[in-house]
Order: structure tokens, then C-alpha cells, then sequence
């Protein structure tokens, strides 16, 4: 079984991996030997800010709260990975929680998965989601210009880009991220998932910078290119946390954050209620780094999933809840999807969440002819192709709003009090809170600044 040590080693060794100036110390170096875990030496350690409570007077203990975050040597820790044997697991970890005192977390690691679906043929194309959603934002010149969208996937490739858009599209690579072993080169990765993903995006605001990290690649002997581990989103959130953290709060530029993927089975994570457990629980490292990297700013949006009850992936094997982990969590906006007529797609996960129960938050476009990157008759389909339709929206909105003047809590309430009510009347677990709708989006922009004006 994959594990995540959480660890406070000495000082002088956390002081080293914080440092941006610095070369990490490798694994070994900050861990040391670890009876019974197999440590992986290929993965770089990550430095984990502690959570405290913004007020004063705030629960030390609780998540339910404005939170700060900090990363001072003697509150921060250290993230290392390694794997111990399926036979005697419950064993192993009572082993590594008693040896050494220094290892103050044990999480799981599980195995992340991309959300393309069910063939059938598609509902319009990626026109229709032009007009449906781009048209009045283009008209007030909301392009995404001066606004970074990470899409954390398989990678991206800007030829096939180019030549499905009619125009040049490109990543910075300076700014972009990738986990250890994954040797291709920034905007030139296969034709996958990822690129699919910055198509969506595009279509929406085709003026975003593209960062590339391609988590989702193959990470053990015999996977596809199509998963990966929660272990390598950590090490790349920590990395979207230090480019902003690197520019003073009232600089920072929009940056939004564009997940199309999650965890489909509970086989390689904890039971609810243990406290290394990922889908149920806010404390779990990654639920901690999206935190952090929303309070730092970022706009974070991550598909429902494709386990709706009427068309569920094959790889669906939660009995119930499917909204698990950081795809429920309270600082992201969860995506739910719709046809470009608005009618709900049959795959599309319904709540409540696990980390949060009103999820999804919202739900627009999927299941179109678009990127072709699955082959010109594939559409673009599952609640992976809506997330980065709706981070188009969030990054359009971010050309004249920065987070300063809208934090991202506050977008996240924009989206939702103009989305369009569907299904039943008011907040609902298939359609959230509705769906998009750029048109009283713009209205409310204009609202806005005309209040501004007067001011």
C-alpha cells in the first residue's frame, strides 16, 4: 500500500526544504531509514504549511474557519512517499507511528484518475458552447488576458491546439510543473486528456497563459498515462502556492486551477473516520494544500466526477456519495455537467459530497464535438471537459477582476447566485446551484462597476 509520511524532522533539514534557493535534500537525507517502508526516492520532499486559525481567539483544531497558513521552519513539515506490504498493513503502520517520533502523519496516497466517459454520439459542438457561454463575455472583452490556468492532467499539446482553434495557442514553461520521471517536454506531450482539458478552457478565454502540469502520468510499472497519485497534485500544489507566494498579496495575478480528475475507489485509501483517510477528511495533506493554495488566491475547480446514478463509469466503486476528497471540497467550485442544451448528462455525479454536502456547486457544458483529442467522432465528454469549460468563466472573469477586488470565496458566490435554477426549485444534487450563466454573470460585472463608479 502507497502511503504519505508527514514528518518534522530537524530544523535545520525543514529550513532546507522550504528554502526556494536551495536544492531539496533528497528523501533519504530527510527521512532517514524507515523500518518496513520502502521509501521513493524519486519523489522530491514537499514542504506543508501548518493550518492556524486567522482570529485570535480561533479553534486550534478546527478547519471550519478562516485559516492561515504558515510556512516558518518550526511550524512546517515535510512530505515524503513510500509503499509497505498489502500482507500486514495494519501492522506496518502501527510500527512507523511508534519508531519514530518525528513522523507526525500517515495518509493514503491513492491512486487519481482522469473523467472522460460514456461513448453516444455528441450534443452540438464546440461552437454551440461558443455561443452559449463565451459570447457575452468576449463582448465585454473578458478574454482571460494576463490570467494563468493551470491544468493539472495528462499534459498538454499546443500543435494539436492550434490547429483545431485556427490559432496559436501556447504554455509557459518557465511557470509550468512536472512530477520526477516524466521526461517530455512543456506543450509537447501525446494527444490526451490534458490537451482536451486546454481546449475546453480556450473556448471560453482564449487569451488565458496555459501552465502544464501533468500529474497524471504513468507513475508505477504497468499504468496508463491516464492516472497517477495524489502525492505528485501535492508536490504541484505546493508549486502553484510558490508562484504566488513569490509576489506581494496586493499584486498577485489571477491564477485558476483546473482538475479533471479524482479518486474513483476506495481500494488504495483509508476508511472514513481514520485519520490518513483521503475521501472523507479536510486534514488529509491534499485537502490541506487546496486550502492553502485558495487562500493564497487561486481560483480551484475540479470535475463532480462521472458516477451520476443513470450512467455511471465502470470504475465507479463508492456505494454511495461519489463527490469524494478535494472534488467536494468547501474552497473549490465542483462542476457538474450538462449537454449544450442544458439537459443533464446521465454520467454526472451527484451529491451531497463527502468534505462538503452541497455539491456540486454548478454544472455547464460537456459532451460536444471539440478538441477531437480521442479522434475526430469522441466528443469531448464528462464532467472532465465541463471543469475547464467553468475555469474558462472563472479566468474570463478574472481579466478586470483580480483576487484582491474578488477573492476567490466571492467568485465562487458570483457563479452561483447567477447561475440559471434547473431541476428543482433552488440548490439541487444534480445541477448545484445551477447553470452557468455568463449573460447575468456580465449583468452583475456591469452592476458592479457602475456601484464602483459612484463610490
Amino acid at each position: 500500500m502507497r502511503l504519505i509520511l508527514q514528518m518534522r524532522p530537524e530544523r535545520d533539514v525543514v529550513a532546507a526544504v522550504i528554502d526556494p534557493h536551495v536544492t531539496t535534500p533528497p528523501a533519504a537525507d530527510v527521512a532517514g531509514p524507515i523500518p518496513g517502508l520502502a521509501l521513493d526516492a524519486a519523489f522530491t520532499p514537499v514542504p506543508v504549511p501548518q493550518p492556524r486559525p486567522a482570529m485570535p481567539d480561533g479553534d486550534p483544531l478546527s478547519l471550519e474557519q478562516p485559516l492561515v497558513f504558515s510556512m516558518a521552519p518550526e511550524d512546517a513539515s515535510v512530505l515524503v512517499r513510500g509503499e509497505v506490504q498489502d500482507y500486514d498493513v495494519a501492522g506496518r503502520l502501527s510500527a512507523l507511528a511508534t519508531a519514530r517520533p518525528d513522523i507526525v502523519g500517515i495518509s493514503s496516497d491513492p491512486v487519481v484518475e482522469t473523467m472522460p466517459v460514456c461513448g453516444g454520439a455528441p450534443v452540438g459542438d464546440w461552437h454551440d458552447v461558443e455561443h452559449a457561454v463565451t459570447d457575452e463575455l468576449k463582448s465585454e472583452g473578458l478574454d482571460g488576458r494576463n490570467v494563468a490556468l493551470a491544468v493539472v492532467d495528462t499534459g498538454i499539446n499546443v500543435d494539436h491546439l492550434g490547429q483545431v482553434l485556427g490559432s496559436t495557442a501556447a504554455v509557459d514553461a518557465e511557470r509550468s510543473w512536472k512530477p520526477a520521471g516524466v521526461n517530455e517536454t512543456f506543450g509537447r506531450f501525446p494527444v490526451a486528456h490534458g490537451t482536451m482539458c486546454a481546449f475546453d478552457a480556450l473556448i471560453v478565454a482564449r487569451r488565458i497563459a496555459l501552465l502544464d502540469l501533468p500529474v497524471l502520468r504513468a507513475a508505477r510499472k504497468g499504468t496508463t498515462i491516464m492516472e497517477g497519485l495524489l502525492s505528485d497534485a501535492i508536490a504541484a500544489y505546493a508549486h502553484l502556492r510558490a508562484l504566488l507566494e513569490a509576489v506581494p498579496p496586493e499584486q498577485r495575478p489571477g491564477l485558476v486551477v483546473s482538475n479533471s480528475w479524482g479518486s474513483y475507489s476506495p481500494r488504495w485509501d483509508f476508511p472514513p473516520g481514520h485519520p490518513g483517510n483521503y475521501s472523507d477528511n479536510r486534514a488529509h495533506p491534499f485537502n490541506l494544500a487546496v486550502a492553502a493554495l485558495e487562500n493564497a488566491g487561486a481560483d480551484i475547480l475540479f470535475a463532480a466526477g462521472n458516477c451520476g446514478r443513470d450512467c455511471p463509469d465502470g470504475r465507479c466503486a463508492y456505494p454511495d456519495r461519489p463527490i469524494t476528497g478535494a472534488n467536494s471540497h468547501p474552497r473549490v467550485l465542483s462542476v457538474a455537467g450538462v449537454d449544450t442544451r442544458g439537459a443533464r448528462v446521465g454520467y454526472s455525479s451527484q451529491g451531497p459530497g463527502r468534505l462538503s454536502q452541497r455539491k456540486p456547486d454548478v454544472a455547464t457544458c460537456t459532451h460536444f464535438a471539440g478538441s477531437q483529442a480521442f479522434g475526430p467522432d469522441s466528443p469531448d465528454s464528462g464532467t472532465s471537459a465541463a471543469c475547464p469549460v467553468a475555469a474558462g468563466v472563472v479566468a474570463a472573469v478574472r481579466t478586470r477582476l483580480s483576487p484582491q477586488d474578488l477573492s476567490p470565496a466571492r467568485m465562487r458566490t458570483l457563479l452561483r447566485r447567477t447561475a440559471n435554477d434547473a431541476g428543482v426549485a433552488g440548490f439541487d444534487y444534480d445541477h448545484g446551484y445551477g447553470i452557468l450563466n455568463t449573460a447575468a454573470i456580465v449583468e452583475a460585472l456591469r452592476r458592479r462597476s457602475k456601484h464602483t463608479a459612484r463610490s
